[in-house]
């Protein structure tokens, strides 16, 4: 028994260095994903670490994108989630923790039948940096079935592509993805508590319970976010992005007041946040794989499905506080 589970921990070694690399998984290796075990420590560390992934997602504690690579946004996550279950908040997973998490989990990859929804556009080919050319388009939209179907399922795209090598990504075809869209929170969020320190967000419902965490971009010392206390003040769905030089940030070539258009790849992503000072929000993003890791212009800059999931936790009133 000792060398197959050896065995088993080198083939999920062998799988996820692949998947981190963006190579197409045959379907017995995929399988594994499904299977993989707390065993050792060591040649199986990554091949967890998808698994780890989802199952944080699925509970709520979210490590930003699924792309099987470990980082401070899975620590947080990892932590969040011990602190929740009584455990030390180490961010260090060990068995008890792998327990905890796998506990009624089922699997983490899922086979998915792409809808006419997926695939039926707009799509644009390239989204622009300069604002003014961003301001002249009719919509921000993804860039096709596989950036849509990446963010619907929480997934880095080179991980999906990896997953369903030969996939032409087309309306009807069954493809595999990251089981994360059955898990839906219960509850209102009538708190949120930004992290700056640990660069995370967190929602409270009434009764003081933890319900959502999520991994955040917030300020820098250019441009700083805000400090204290405040409320949501409303929330937007598909925002048009006010970009307003003289009171937020400037773009340099970019002096004069700008409206740019909605999409998940507009500068706010699929969502805005209003929060009751002036300028501040928290929005969704069109570069998931960055949140966390690089600041923001003071604002508050989620993945969009974490973004979504807030908006449809949270009602204007809300307490916001930003803590260091």
């Amino acid at each position: 028994m000792p060398h197959l589970l050896r065995g088993i921990a080198r083939l999920l070694a062998f799988v996820v260095l692949k998947l981190a690399c963006g190579e197409a998984l045959a379907a017995d290796e995929v399988d594994q994903i499904n299977r993989a075990t707390f065993e050792g420590s060591g040649s199986n560390e990554r091949a967890r670490v998808v698994k780890m992934q989802v199952l944080l997602d699925r509970k709520h504690f979210s490590p930003g994108v699924i792309d099987g690579r470990t980082g401070e946004n899975i620590k947080h996550a990892l932590r969040a989630f011990e602190g929740q279950s009584g455990l030390p908040a180490d961010g260090k997973l060990d068995r008890q923790v792998w327990d905890l998490l796998n506990q009624g989990a089922g699997e983490v990859l899922t086979r998915y039948k792409i809808l006419p929804e997926d695939v039926k556009g707009p799509c644009v080919e390239k989204i622009p940096k300069d604002f003014a050319e961003m301001a002249r388009m009719q919509r921000l939209s993804y860039s096709g079935p596989v950036e849509l179907l990446a963010e619907k399922f929480h997934m880095h795209a080179d991980l999906l592509k990896a997953l369903n090598p030969g996939a032409r990504f087309e309306e009807g075809e069954n493809i595999i993805v990251a089981n994360v869209l059955d898990a839906q929170p219960k509850g209102e969020v009538n708190r949120i508590e930004v992290d700056t320190n640990e660069k995370v967000v967190r929602g409270y419902g009434r009764d003081g319970a933890l319900l959502v965490v999520y991994p955040a971009s917030i300020g820098s010392d250019a441009n700083p976010s805000p400090s204290g206390q405040m409320k949501v003040k409303s929330i937007a769905v598909d925002p048009v992005y006010a970009y307003r030089p003289d009171e937020n940030f400037a773009q340099p070539g970019n002096e004069e007041p700008l409206d740019l258009p909605p999409g998940p790849n507009g500068p706010v992503g699929s969502i805005w946040i209003d929060l009751s000072k002036e300028t501040y929000g928290i929005h969704g993003t069109p570069e998931p794989e960055l949140v966390g890791k690089r600041a923001s212009h003071g604002c508050v800059r989620l993945t969009n499905w974490d973004a979504e999931e807030l908006a449809h936790l949270v009602k204007p009133g809300a307490e916001v506080t930003f803590q260091d």
